[in-house]
Order: C-alpha cells, then structure tokens, then sequence
C-alpha cells in the first residue's frame, strides 16, 4: 500500500523549482492540465515523490511498456515508498508541437541511503491536447 507523503500548500515544491508546492505543481495534481512537457516532467517527478501513484499512472502514454504489466502500479507504489527524492535538475528541453524531450538528473537516495540518482532523455507526446510521458532512456 502506497503511502502518500503529506505535503504543506507552502512547502518548497519536491521539483526543486524553487516555489511553493501551491504555485507549482499542486495545481496538476489537482487536475489542471500541464501546458508543456517540462511540466509535466517536473509534476511527475513531484508526485513520486508524495507518493502520488494515480497520477503517474493517468499521465504516461498508453504504449509505455509499463501499461502491459499488470504488477506495474505496484511496482511504482514500491519505489515511491522506499525512495527519497533529494533532487532535479532539467538539463535540456527539445520542444516540440506533438512530441518534446526533456533530459534530467534526478538525485535519489534508497531508503538505505545507498544513491540510485540517474540521467534520463524523455520523451513526451501530445495526444488530445495533453502532455504524457512515453518513455525515457538512461543516459547514466
């Protein structure tokens, strides 16, 4: 069972963008649609790390090989549980009309401090107006 990390309106963002969680990513959490992949990104790296499964699951696109596994929800409530996320960093964004890449580091800590961080080129497509995440490769 998940368990989602209780955050203040007013805490500093787990984006790392440098607001306050209720002027940055609290917004698409709640519903409102992000208006480009970048946002995406930085919504989805903030609810992993509250712990916010259903969202992650409702902005991936349908052909990420993850919709094919049946544990796959499970498996994201696992490593949201026993993950810290220290950190992100947007190195590049490539944008597009209907398809963007956002590369980012993400700094993470396993719940026995051991570093798990990792560099990722995503890719987002645009489908019916609305941003998802397709996939990504791991660059280190």
């Amino acid at each position: 069972m998940v368990s989602i990390m209780k955050i203040s309106s007013n805490s500093p963002c787990p984006c790392k963008s440098g607001k306050k969680y209720k002027k940055c990513c609290k917004p698409y959490h709640n519903g409102e649609i992000p208006e480009t992949a970048l946002i995406l990104m930085r919504s989805r790296f903030s609810a992993y790390a509250i712990g916010l499964t259903d969202y992650i699951v409702k902005t991936t696109y349908k052909t990420n090989r993850g919709f094919s596994n049946p544990e796959w929800k499970t498996e994201i409530e696992y490593f949201t549980d026993n993950t810290k996320f220290m950190g992100l960093k947007i190195l590049e964004v490539k944008n597009g009309k209907q398809e963007s890449f956002v590369t980012f580091t993400a700094t993470l800590l396993s719940k026995n401090n051991n570093d798990i961080s990792f560099t990722e080129n995503s890719r987002f497509l645009k489908e019916n107006n609305r941003w998802f995440y397709e996939g990504g490769e791991i660059i280190k």
